[in-house]
């Protein structure tokens, strides 16, 4: 049987209302974790603007541990 382990890496997106979020770098850091041996899974939002742009993020990473 296996358990998971997760990882949670904040990233800042900047707003996505008004701005261009391709600066954001979770794709660098999605491709960095999965040589790591991490999956990523999806995300949180954790910050939001005025305007309901998503400020700053969680993405949400695993992996397989044994027990």
């Amino acid at each position: 049987m296996f358990m998971y382990e997760y990882q949670y890496i904040v990233v800042e997106t900047g707003g996505g209302f008004f701005f261009d979020n391709n600066s954001a770098g979770h794709r660098a850091v999605i491709d960095e974790e999965a040589q790591k041996g991490w999956r990523y899974v999806g995300y949180v939002p954790l910050e939001f603007t005025s305007h309901g742009g998503i400020r700053s993020m969680d993405l949400i990473f695993e992996r397989k541990i044994d027990q």
